[in-house]
C-alpha cells in the first residue's frame, strides 16, 4: 500500500519519530532511466532463460522573471500546456509496466528485453512488489513484445484473456532465482518523514530557503509524473474497446505543477466532440453519419458511459481494486485503486472545465518560482492544523488554499500574477474557447507574458500573506481571481470564492463559519510568530523550531479552543447533574407526600 503524506508537525513535539500513517503503496525509484540500456543494445543477445518508466492590476501587471531568493530558479516553459500533455501521452503510450521478480539482474532485465526494440529510458520502483516502468523507443516494440507474451497458467481459476500492456515477469528456473545478485540500488522516492523535514528546515539558511526545501522535498517528481500518465494511458487501452477514438487525460493535481507526492490521480475520459462536422471532402450531396443511441439528456449519457467503463475496470482491468460507481454526484465518476502504481483515481467525463482549471494553474504556477514555494507552504501549514482533511466536510480544500494565494499575488505592488480578465486580453483567436456557455478564454503561450518588477522576498509574502487574510473581511467580501479585486458576496456563505470559470458558483460553499473562523486566528498567530522573530531573530545553527518550521509546530489557538471544550463539557456536566438532582429531590417530595 502506498503512504500518503499525513499533516507535517501536527503534533511535531510528541511523536517527532513516528511515521505517516500508511495509506498509499510504498514506491522507490530503483534506478536512473536509460543508462544502462543504451549500452546494452551494443551488447551480444542474450541465449537462453528468459531472465532478466493591491489595487487595479491590469495597466500595471507583469510577471516576476527570476527570484533572487535562495534554492529558486526561474525557468520558463517553451511549450504550452495542451503540449506538454500530447508529449507526455505519446511516451506514455510507448511504455510498459513490469512486474518483476524481487532479485532481478538489472543488466540481464534490459538485455532481455531490448530483443523487442530499442529502450528509450526505464525505472524501477517498489509497491506490492518491484515493479519496472520502461519506455521503447517505437511503439511497434510493444506489439513485439506482446506477441512474444504468454498467457498465464492460472490452475484451479479461468484468467481474462486481456491483451494490456501489464505484464507479468518470472523467472523460468526458479531455483536459479536465488543465486542473482541484488544489482538494483535502491532510492527513496517518498516524501520526507516529518522528523527529517524538521530537521532540513531547521538547518535552513532562510526562511526563502526553507520554503523552496519543502516545495522541492513534496513536488511530484519526473518519475512519479510518467508513472501517472502510463496509468492513463492503460486504463485509455480498457476505454477504448467500446470508444476507440477515446483518450484518458490527467488533470487537477497532477498536471497544474501543484501536485505533491501521494496525491489522488483525477482522469478526464475525453470521447471527442460527437457532434462537430467532418471536414472531409465527400463526392455528391451526401453527408453520412454514425448510427447511435439516444438518451433523454447528457447528464444520463455520461452515467451509462461510466457505469460501463466501471464495469470493465472491475471486471478486466488488471490492478483495478475497490471499483465504485459514484454515479450520482454532481459531476459523475468512477473511483477505484489502481494496484501496481498506488493511486488512487477518480475517472469522469464530460468535465472540460476542470481540464481547463487545471490550464489555468499550470499557467500560474509556471510564471514565477515564488507561487508553487507559497502554495505548498501554505498548504503545509494548514494540514498542519487540520485546516484541510481528505474527508469531504467543511474544512477548506486545496483547491480553495490555491486560489487565495494567486488572489493574493494578483493584490501585490506590483503585481505577481496576471488577473485572468487580463491573460483573457492577451489571447488571440487560437486561444478562444467556450465550454458549456462559459467563456474560458485565455492565453495559453507562457512566452506572451511580459515579466513583472515584483521582487519581494518568499519571506515577507508568507508574512503578509498571513496579515492580509487574518483582517480579511470575509463577512463583506468575496475573493474574485478574474479581476483581482474584492467583491461585495452575493450570499452569506462565510468563505466565497468565485469560481474562475462557472462564475455563478462559489468553490468554498462547504466551508463553515467555524472552520473560518480558525483559519482567521491561525493567519493571525502565524503573522505574530514572524513578526516575533523579525524583532530577535533566532540562529538556525541553534537546531531550535524558528520561521516556517514554527508555523508548522501545534498552534496556541487550538490548545485554547481545546481547553475552552473541556471546559464547557465539565460546565455542561455540572449543570446536567444539578438538574438530576433537583428532578430526584422533587420525585422523593411526591412519594412522600
Amino acid at each position: 500500500m502506498a503512504v500518503r503524506r499525513a499533516g507535517l508537525f501536527t503534533r511535531l513535539i510528541l511523536c517527532a519519530h513516528r511515521r505517516s500513517r500508511v495509506q498509499r503503496p510504498v514506491l522507490r525509484l530503483l534506478s536512473c532511466p536509460g543508462t544502462v540500456a543504451e549500452g546494452l543494445r551494443r551488447d551480444e543477445p542474450l541465449s537462453g532463460s528468459a531472465e532478466t518508466g493591491d489595487g487595479a492590476v491590469a495597466s500595471v501587471y507583469s510577471v516576476a522573471p527570476s527570484h533572487s531568493g535562495p534554492g529558486s530558479e526561474e525557468k520558463t516553459p517553451e511549450k504550452k500546456f495542451f503540449e506538454v500533455q500530447n508529449e507526455r501521452r505519446d511516451q506514455a503510450q510507448r511504455t510498459v509496466l513490469i512486474h518483476c521478480p524481487n532479485k532481478i539482474s538489472e543488466k540481464k532485465f534490459l538485455k532481455y528485453l531490448s530483443q523487442y526494440g530499442p529502450i528509450n529510458n526505464h525505472f524501477f520502483y517498489e509497491s506490492f512488489g518491484l515493479y519496472a516502468v520502461v519506455e521503447f523507443c517505437q511503439k511497434e516494440s510493444i506489439s513485439s513484445l506482446q506477441n512474444g507474451t504468454h498467457t498465464p497458467s492460472a490452475g484451479m481459476e479461468a484468467a481474462i484473456p486481456f491483451r494490456s500492456r501489464f505484464f507479468n515477469l518470472k523467472f523460468k528456473n526458479p531455483s536459479h532465482q536465488a543465486s542473482e545478485p541484488a544489482a538494483i540500488q535502491f532510492s527513496n522516492q517518498l516524501p520526507p518523514s516529518s522528523r527529517k523535514l524538521f530537521d532540513l528546515l531547521c538547518c535552513a539558511k532562510s526562511v526563502d530557503d526553507q520554503l523552496n526545501t519543502l516545495l522541492k522535498e513534496f513536488e511530484v517528481t519526473e518519475e512519479n509524473t510518467k508513472l501517472r500518465y502510463l496509468t492513463c494511458s492503460l486504463i485509455e487501452d480498457i476505454a477504448a474497446a467500446y470508444f476507440p477514438d477515446c483518450t484518458v487525460r490527467p488533470f487537477g493535481s497532477s498536471v497544474n505543477t501543484f501536485g505533491k507526492l501521494g496525491c489522488d490521480l483525477d482522469m478526464f475520459l475525453d470521447l471527442g466532440e460527437t457532434g462537430k462536422p467532418s471536414t472531409d471532402k465527400t463526392l455528391g450531396n451526401f453527408l453520412m453519419e454514425f448510427q447511435m443511441k439516444s438518451v433523454p439528456s447528457e447528464r444520463i449519457a455520461t452515467q451509462k458511459i461510466l457505469s460501463v467503463i466501471g464495469e470493465c475496470l472491475d471486471h478486466f482491468g488488471p490492478g483495478c481494486v475497490g471499483v465504485q460507481k459514484i454515479l450520482n454526484a454532481r459531476c459523475p465518476l468512477v473511483r477505484f485503486s489502481h494496484q501496481p502504481s498506488g493511486f488512487q483515481c477518480d475517472l469522469t467525463t464530460n468535465n472540460r472545465i476542470a481540464l481547463k482549471s487545471s490550464e489555468l494553474l499550470y499557467i500560474y504556477g509556471s510564471l514565477d518560482s515564488r507561487v508553487r514555494a507559497l502554495v505548498f507552504s501554505i498548504r503545509s501549514w494548514a494540514r498542519a492544523h487540520s485546516l484541510t482533511s481528505s474527508i469531504p466536510g467543511a474544512w477548506i480544500t486545496n483547491f480553495s488554499l490555491t486560489m487565495m494565494v494567486i488572489f493574493f499575488l494578483q493584490r501585490r505592488s506590483p503585481p505577481i500574477l496576471p488577473t485572468l480578465d487580463l491573460l483573457k486580453t492577451l489571447a488571440d483567436a487560437e486561444d478562444k474557447c467556450m465550454i458549456e456557455g462559459n467563456n474560458c478564454t485565455f492565453v495559453r503561450d507562457l512566452n506572451r507574458i511580459h515579466p513583472s518588477g515584483n521582487t519581494e522576498t518568499l519571506e515577507l509574502l508568507l508574512k503578509e500573506f498571513f496579515e492580509y487574510f487574518g483582517n480579511f473581511a470575509f463577512n463583506k467580501y468575496s475573493l474574485n481571481i478574474r479581476q483581482g479585486k474584492e467583491q461585495n458576496k452575493p450570499d452569506s456563505s462565510p468563505l466565497y470564492i468565485q469560481n474562475p470559470f462557472e462564475t455563478s458558483l462559489n468553490i468554498s460553499k462547504n466551508v463553515s463559519q467555524s472552520q473560518l473562523q480558525k483559519f482567521v486566528d491561525l493567519a493571525r498567530e502565524s503573522a505574530w510568530i514572524l513578526q516575533q522573530e523579525d524583532q530577535g531573530p533566532q540562529s538556525p545553527s541553534n537546531h531550535q523550531p524558528w520561521g516556517l518550521a514554527a508555523l508548522l509546530l501545534p498552534s496556541r489557538v487550538s490548545t485554547k479552543s481545546l481547553a475552552k471544550k473541556k471546559s464547557k463539557k465539565a460546565a455542561s456536566e455540572r449543570v446536567k447533574n444539578l438538574l438530576e438532582s433537583i428532578k430526584k429531590n422533587r420525585t422523593e417530595n411526591l412519594t412522600s407526600t
